[in-house]
């Protein structure tokens, strides 16, 4: 084949690569152009939490193109999206949300929350509210509200993204918040942070989540948790923001929420938020053509039936006390890995350079340890000095075995011979 694909984030002599090109996938395996099956250590792009050819989620989506094709929630409502919404106020509980938007993508969903909290304080008669505040490194997507939002440096300003309504603040550091409130507090809208930072897997710290919690309560903006790669149960709870001491305003839920099968996302959104909306009947002006359709919303409550039967969030917690254990062996017994960061089924692997132990490995050689463990039989994903697993829920002791065997496997010949500058591109980029 020609190389008319233009594939996301993958460097331009590497398009076309029948090494790097997907034909299906099944369970916990990928099967590539090139005859190799390969075990999935990503669970898709973070989005499989349950593997591949989950057949109650493709059968739902089935039925529902068969009997309802296309029906929108854009000036219309639809019965599958109402009752999508209501599951996962269900799910996600009664006692904190109440509305449900629905939109195709982390990045839109975030973008949507954006405007929301703006509009939601000018509602109030605090319109001075535009500012919102991200963390350093996090990640929110590539559209221009999410990329403006994003903490990590992927050359935002070679796009023109606008970040002068934006703030960054370092994760887990309460006196740089702290100091931005003091300063800044009534023009703060929201304040978006992820649970686990998706790059380099940063567990937010219970402390830092309260002094959040206080912050709010004292200077009225909204907390949101950016949940898109957190939720359905990928780090031990359905929610991780769940385990906080008090609930978000809004909750933003995507990669998990179909099993990977539709471009969604949803923002879930507490009574307070929507109050405002509902007392003036003003419209909040975003809509998204593929949002909340019948497909959609069949696959979210597919999804949502089959966590329940699967006990998913009991997997992930057994699949991460595994991982607890195998990756603290793994730092203790190999020079070269230097840490292990994240939660759940939620994990990085950091490595330090080749005769430094106390350096990490530059982002230069991460392409280079991601081949080399694809090469030994993994799909992984690049990190901070290093690479992240993300296995399936469903995943066996023994598929999670062989996933730390063949890392293991990777990271060794990666340290003993590098890999190949050219094919190591392929594992550039952000998710």
């Amino acid at each position: 084949m020609g190389r008319e694909l233009w594939p996301s984030l993958q460097a331009p002599a590497l398009h076309g690569d029948d090494e790097l090109c997907t034909v299906s996938a099944h369970g916990v395996r990928v099967r590539f152009l090139d005859g190799r099956e390969l075990l999935c250590g990503t669970s898709g792009l973070w989005n499989a939490n349950l593997g591949y050819g989950n057949e109650a989620v493709a059968e739902a989506c089935a039925g529902a193109l068969r009997d309802a094709s296309y029906l929108s929630v854009f000036r219309y409502e639809n019965v599958y999206a109402r009752r999508a919404a209501q599951e996962l106020v269900e799910a996600a509980g009664e006692d904190t949300y109440a509305r449900v938007l629905f939109s195709t993508s982390g990045g839109a969903a975030n973008d949507l929350v954006m405007k929301l909290a703006r509009h939601h304080h000018a509602l109030r008669g605090q319109g001075q509210r535009k500012l919102v505040v991200g963390l350093r490194d996090s990640y929110h997507g590539l559209t221009f509200g999410g990329f403006a939002l994003t903490g990590e440096n992927l050359g935002q300003p070679v796009y023109g993204v606008d970040q002068r309504l934006v703030r960054h603040v370092s994760p887990n550091s309460a006196e740089e918040i702290r100091a931005l409130a003091a300063r800044q507090g009534p023009q703060i809208a929201a304040v978006v942070v992820e649970p686990v930072l998706g790059t380099g897997a940063v567990v937010l710290t219970p402390e830092y989540v309260d002094t959040l919690l206080e912050l709010r309560e004292e200077y009225g903006f909204l907390l949101v948790a950016d949940e898109v790669a957190t939720g359905f149960g990928r780090t031990g709870a359905l929610f991780a923001s769940q385990l906080w001491s008090a609930p978000p305003d809004v909750l933003i839920t995507s990669k998990g929420l179909t099993n990977g099968t539709s471009a969604a996302a949803a923002v879930l959104v507490s009574a307070r938020v929507a109050e405002p909306f509902d007392a003036s009947g003003d419209v909040l002006v975003h809509g998204e053509t593929q949002a909340g359709t019948p497909v959609t919303c069949a696959a979210i409550l597919a999804t949502l039936a089959e966590m329940r039967r699967l006990d998913a969030v009991a997997s992930a917690r057994r699949l991460s006390a595994r991982l607890d254990t195998a990756l603290g062996d793994l730092v203790a017994s190999h020079a070269r890995v230097s840490a292990t960061t994240g939660a759940g089924c939620f994990r990085s692997i950091r490595l330090s350079a080749e005769g430094d132990a106390g350096t990490p490995l530059p982002p230069s050689e991460v392409p280079a340890l991601v081949t080399a463990i694809r090469r030994a039989g993994a799909l992984v994903h690049p990190s901070v000095s290093g690479v992240q697993i993300l296995p399936a829920l469903t995943y066996s002791d023994e598929d999670l075995d062989e996933l730390l065997i063949r890392v293991r496997t990777g990271i060794d010949t990666y340290t003993a011979t590098g890999a190949s500058p050219v094919r190591a591109a392929a594992g550039t980029g952000a998710a």
